[in-house]
């Protein structure tokens, strides 16, 4: 196997300048990240979503790395400790909530699934670069975050990440094309190494398989899918499924609920 290359050390990027309060009850912030930057381990009061239009963000918990790729969010309640970090370059937004308007979401952090309604507004917003003070508008968007958080799925799991050199170039792709069904033997030869080896490292970087981590990407890719109206057939042949049936096994397994549910579930609140 060919050494690893050696990285430098992360950029270092500032944090909002504000840390006792927030300058209004909803605040969006949005940033471009270069490759290998991080922010400096904080946490604050208030809820924060993080949103990721392109690139792949990764946040570090206490013990925990997790990604958030575009089609999903990332939810901090107050008094979490998170580091942003990431290997590629990021466009990402923060939409920061005072603990009065929070939505009923967990008191853990956790990944949500973000509507088409959310991802129009989050992208309306940073097209829009508001500035204090916002206008009525862009406060009745804000607003609108809020509700559709409301209303988010909580993501079956996480997906974890790591800064593996072996691991990184497979979940790298994986990101890209979910839909790649290349076997555990087919990425040990693509990355130089056995197939013993990578299922080790698997393991004992990320706590599952392969075919674990890329069955939760998947369906942290499925639900903005299904909720905006895909065709369940169509969703599983997008993400590499040979069979309807099994991409509904795989998606009952992880979230407790058939594709068939979660859409009428969705449909039904937006009634």
């Amino acid at each position: 196997m060919p050494p690893a290359r050696q990285r430098s050390a992360p950029l270092q990027v500032s944090s909002p300048d504000f840390t006792e309060a927030l300058p209004c009850p909803v605040h969006f912030r949005v940033a471009d990240l270069p490759p290998d930057a991080t922010y400096p381990r904080h946490s604050h009061r208030w809820g924060e979503l993080v949103y990721s239009f392109s690139g792949v963000m990764e946040v570090e918990l206490t013990g925990t790395v997790c990604m958030v790729p575009p089609q999903a969010g990332l939810w901090l309640p107050p008094g979490v400790g998170h580091r942003g970090m990431n290997r590629q370059a990021s466009h990402h937004a923060s939409v920061y909530i005072a603990p009065e308007l929070m939505p009923p979401l967990p008191e853990q952090a956790c990944a949500v699934s973000v509507s088409p309604l959310l991802r129009s507004v989050l992208e309306r917003l940073q097209s829009d670069a508001p500035v204090l003070p916002y206008t009525p508008a862009q406060e009745r968007l804000l607003r609108v975050v809020v509700d559709e958080l409301a209303q988010a799925t909580v993501l079956p799991s996480w997906l974890p990440g790591t800064d593996d050199p072996l691991l990184t170039p497979v979940l790298l792709a994986l990101q890209a094309d979910p839909a790649d069904n290349r076997s555990a033997a087919d990425w040990a030869h693509t990355v130089h190494t056995t197939e013993r080896t990578l299922a080790r490292r698997f393991q004992a970087r990320l706590g599952m398989g392969l075919n674990e981590w890329r069955q939760r990407l998947r369906v942290s890719r499925a639900l903005p899918l299904l909720e905006g109206g895909q065709t369940v057939e169509a969703t599983a042949q997008d993400l590499g499924y040979a069979s309807t049936s099994a991409f509904i096994a795989m998606f009952r397994r992880l979230t407790g609920s058939t594709p068939d549910a979660f859409r009428r579930d969705r449909s039904g609140r937006c009634s």
